[in-house]
């Protein structure tokens, strides 16, 4: 059976967005793009909010300017194969290797889970991650902290009232800027 994974950059006091919408502070050097990268090519299929959809689809089309560097282009064609499940209201078509859901989030996660196939189930988008953490269906967090307080914003982990322990799996600092990356496996 398949985990599903939410792996995201946070600010050291825990916003993944800041409060005036920026996430720029997170932008990874080569050594944490790696690990980024890595983690996506292990991926069999990606669940993302409608914000993080626009956000990323970007890289569809990045690979095709030759001035980017190996790894741009690496990711871009990583990511572009990478089957995607959009979650929105509001979008009616996706582009490339996506889909728009056709049912609910745990609906779309049980049915995913249970099919055969290679690599985690990934879930991104901070309004998603957190309905995902609210309905347990998340197995493990994968966590890179940028040295940055931002002082609000969007925060990582939603502000519930959910107790749920997780035992550490791998922490390590990553790249010149002192990324910390952190695994956790949710406790069942």
């Amino acid at each position: 059976m398949r985990d599903v994974i939410c792996s995201m950059g946070v600010s050291l006091d825990g916003y993944i967005v800041g409060p005036d919408g920026s996430f720029n502070w997170s932008e990874p050097d080569r050594e944490v793009f790696e690990l980024a990268t890595d983690e996506v090519r292990r991926v069999g299929v990606h669940l993302l909010g409608r914000r993080l959809y626009e956000t990323m689809v970007y890289w569809e089309t990045v690979d095709q300017n030759p001035e980017h560097d190996h790894p741009t282009r690496a990711f871009a064609e990583i990511w572009r194969a990478l089957p995607k499940v959009v979650f929105s209201t509001t979008l009616s078509e996706v582009q490339g290797n996506s889909r728009l859901a056709s049912g609910g989030l745990a609906e779309e996660v049980e049915r995913l889970r249970a099919e055969p196939g290679e690599g985690d189930v990934a879930i991104g988008g901070a309004t998603l991650a957190a309905e995902a953490a609210a309905l347990g269906l998340i197995d493990e967090y994968r966590i890179r902290v940028f040295p940055v307080l931002v002082g609000g914003g969007t925060p990582f982990f939603p502000r519930a009232e959910r107790h749920v322990d997780l035992d550490l799996v791998e922490s390590r600092a990553i790249g010149s800027s002192k990324v910390v990356y952190l695994r956790y496996r949710v406790v069942r």
